[in-house]
């Protein structure tokens, strides 16, 4: 049997954020993507780091509550992002998963280029199409 890894399950269209991107664009990417949040790549597609729905949430509140600035996505994002090879397998992914780690992973390259992010119910349907 073919061992199943991230690349057979990753999504290949995902929000694409950069930087100096106003985090209430960033937001409005993730929610077109119906995403939990997304890597933040450069002009390469390069990661640089990740932003989530939870700090798009804060920032928005801020905005439309308060009318604060309006915070640059560079402002918030986290740059101690852990990404995966798309060889990684299936299993391995899952049981990393459980534990207290992220439950949503940008894959990368050999040059540290984003080509797809992989989540926790991607994951969740592929072992669940190895069992049906």
């Amino acid at each position: 049997m073919k061992e199943i890894v991230a690349k057979d399950f990753m999504s290949i269209d995902f929000a694409k954020i950069s930087d100096d991107m106003p985090v209430i664009t960033a937001s409005i990417e993730l929610i077109k993507k119906e995403a939990l949040g997304g890597p933040i790549v450069d002009k390469e597609n390069k990661l640089l780091g990740w932003i989530s729905e939870q700090e798009c949430l804060q920032v928005t509140t801020q905005f439309a509550y308060h009318n604060q600035r309006v915070a640059l996505v560079k402002d918030i994002m986290r740059t101690d992002v852990l990404s995966i090879k798309a060889d990684q397998p299936i299993f391995s992914l899952a049981e990393q998963m459980i534990g207290t780690q992220p439950k949503n992973y940008p894959v990368v390259d050999d040059n540290n280029k984003v080509i797809g992010v992989i989540t926790r119910r991607r994951v969740l349907k592929a072992l669940l199409d190895t069992v049906f």
